[in-house]
């Protein structure tokens, strides 16, 4: 495994820019000299993750960023004696996005909108708020139990697959280059799917 050299190498130093996930905040990583911290998706770190983060460094500069305004980052803008830059024009060539807000009265409409972009060729993400059925919420759709419902009722014609956060790294990369090879057509996943995703046909 190349981690032992990736982490003597932010050790000495000979990394100069570390790029990573949550994995960074570990306690088993030491960086030679940190002086920059940049948090992308801000609001996915908790407060301690975020200080024990720039604790490795002394004091290094932080840069945050956030699409998402949620009360912390709010309140870091108003009370967080940090110099602020909004960017608010869209990436060259992005395509408009329309969002719609419904209640389950419209699940039917809504899975014909799908098979729509289905049968035109193009693929779909259902994201759901749980990987597991829970007892304290009732009406949330499970992503492990609301997949199956769906390939063998909805969606039985299409190619449904299923992506969560406690699958095995190896089996979560088969499933998006199977996603991206078009060898799904829908994917039923929780949110783990928002980060590193490439389907443009999605």
């Amino acid at each position: 495994c190349a981690l032992p050299i990736f982490k003597a190498r932010i050790a000495d130093g000979s990394a100069q820019v570390v790029v990573g996930t949550h994995a960074v905040i570990q306690k088993d990583i030491d960086f030679a000299q940190l002086g920059l911290v940049i948090t992308d998706e801000q609001h996915r770190f908790g407060v301690a993750q975020r200080a024990a983060l720039a604790e490795k460094g002394g004091f290094p500069h932080k840069l945050v960023m956030s699409a998402t305004p949620i009360p912390r980052t709010l309140a870091l803008i108003i009370y967080g004696d940090l110099d602020i830059t909004v960017l608010d024009e869209m990436p060259k060539g992005r395509l408009p996005i329309q969002t719609f807000a419904v209640t389950g009265g419209y699940r039917e409409r809504a899975y014909g909108f799908i098979r729509e972009h289905l049968d035109a060729g193009e693929q779909a993400y259902l994201v759901c708020a749980m990987i597991e059925e829970s007892d304290q919420l009732e009406n949330v759709q499970a992503a492990e139990t609301y997949a199956e419902t769906l390939q063998t009722g909805a969606f039985a014609n299409y190619r449904v697959g299923l992506l969560h956060g406690k699958m095995k790294p190896q089996d979560k990369e088969s499933v998006m280059a199977a996603m991206k090879a078009h060898e799904i057509d829908l994917l039923v996943c929780t949110t783990v799917v928002e980060v590193g995703v490439d389907v443009p046909n999605a």
